[in-house]
């Protein structure tokens, strides 16, 4: 006999077992009603999730980067430092900065060809918005590419333009980092000595040249294997064109090979890429210096050869993390104060990383407005959303029929 058994008398039969109810005794047929989901508020409830998501993890390393790193380099010689900074030469890592993202928008205009030409304005802030999206998605640069080109289409520019400026960009600035790097290496290997991080990033950056190497053959010795290839593979999935696929890589190809036998096109472009890394560079040792301490040059142009380069390895969106610690690490092992070192970088980082993000979201929406390319291709662009309004009259609607009425 059980326990619930005990006062059950013999001959008579238990009583049958009452379901649970999900309100509880007493609820009635309110009790029965599954509950209702609980529903997102105030700001949650206007962003899709994986934003919100997102958004919560830049919020994270934003309090990390800005709160509990510069504590790691003891609070009161952080304040010390913080209460004897140089405002202007701050003022001129900005304006550093804001040079490099020019460099980079006419990087972009060197390489697009002339009849497609936009105005450096309307391609800094297309920049600027890939720079916003390659900073907070998951998918880094490949994302921001992406939104490149759809926003550089949008503005007038033919496709196969636009991937092959985007390649050439791409391939262009990674060959320049590395030889800013290894001619910075051997430099500062003799002075500085041999560290086995300089060995790892030589290695990453090896693999990248290697890559860039390789997809330089891909497109001017097997351009028609390899668009053979895309169209076979593109058949396989679906909504995907496969001889358009194969035409536009083949079409890059070409424009590529022409891109080749002009010298002066590589170099203005080979030029710019280089003003782009080294005016950067030049910003990040201004914020250290605004904090009391210049760096050489070689072992500066080491640090921020061998962050870039190891922040090529997509682990977070933008190297964020990455860049932080290896240019602190290796700054403070030439001598640098740790503390010195530590704010300048999440000066620069604060500048160079997080500032693009709420800068490319108004960049975005002003490219919505004016997309900044031909005025008779944004005419042409905009006239379906005339008339599906009503047409040219205005938003009017017409009344067909027998007696319908002219438009004044």
């Amino acid at each position: 006999m059980t326990q619930g058994d005990e006062g059950t008398p013999p001959g008579s039969v238990a009583p049958a077992a009452v379901p649970a109810v999900a309100g509880g005794a007493g609820d009635g047929e309110e009790g029965e009603q599954p509950a209702p989901a609980k529903r997102r508020r105030g700001l949650r409830a206007l962003l899709p999730a994986p934003i919100w998501q997102v958004g919560r993890l830049l919020f994270l390393a934003l309090i990390v980067e800005y709160l509990v790193v510069p504590q790691l380099a003891g609070p009161r010689k952080v304040l010390r430092v913080v209460t004897g900074v140089n405002p202007l030469l701050l003022l001129a890592g900005v304006a550093l900065e804001v040079a490099s993202l020019v460099a980079y928008a006419e990087l972009t205009r060197s390489v697009l060809p002339s009849e497609h030409k936009l105005g450096l304005f309307t391609v800094l802030r297309i920049q600027l918005t890939t720079l916003s999206v390659s900073h907070c998605a998951p998918g880094g640069s490949a994302t921001g590419s992406a939104l490149g080109y759809r926003l550089f289409t949008h503005a007038g520019v033919a496709g196969t333009d636009v991937g092959f400026a985007l390649a050439m960009q791409g391939i262009g600035s990674a060959v320049v980092l590395n030889v800013i790097l290894w001619v910075a290496l051997i430099v500062s290997i003799p002075v500085w000595g041999f560290s086995a991080v300089y060995l790892i990033a030589a290695a990453v950056g090896a693999l990248l040249l290697g890559a860039s190497a390789f997809l330089l053959f891909l497109f001017t010795r097997g351009e028609d294997r390899v668009g053979s290839a895309l169209e076979r593979a593109a058949g396989r999935v679906p909504f995907v064109d496969g001889p358009a696929l194969r035409r536009s890589f083949v079409q890059v190809a070409h424009r590529l090979q022409e891109f080749g036998h002009q010298r002066r096109l590589m170099i203005r472009a080979g030029l710019w890429a280089s003003a782009n890394w080294l005016l950067d560079a030049a910003s990040l040792m201004v914020f250290v210096g605004a904090f009391g301490r210049w760096v050489n040059p070689d072992g500066l142009l080491v640090a921020y050869g061998l962050a870039n380069v190891l922040a090529v390895i997509p682990l977070t969106p933008g190297g964020l993390g990455v860049i932080e610690l290896t240019l602190t690490t290796v700054l403070v092992g030439f001598g640098a104060p740790r503390s010195v070192i530590t704010l300048g970088v999440v000066g620069y980082r604060l500048i160079n990383f997080w500032a693009p993000i709420p800068i490319g979201g108004l960049a975005y929406l002003s490219l919505q407005v004016d997309p900044g390319g031909p005025k008779e291709d944004h005419r042409s662009r905009t006239w379906p959303i005339r008339h599906r309004l009503g047409g040219p009259t205005g938003g009017r609607r017409r009344r067909f029929g027998p007696k319908a009425e002219t438009p004044d």
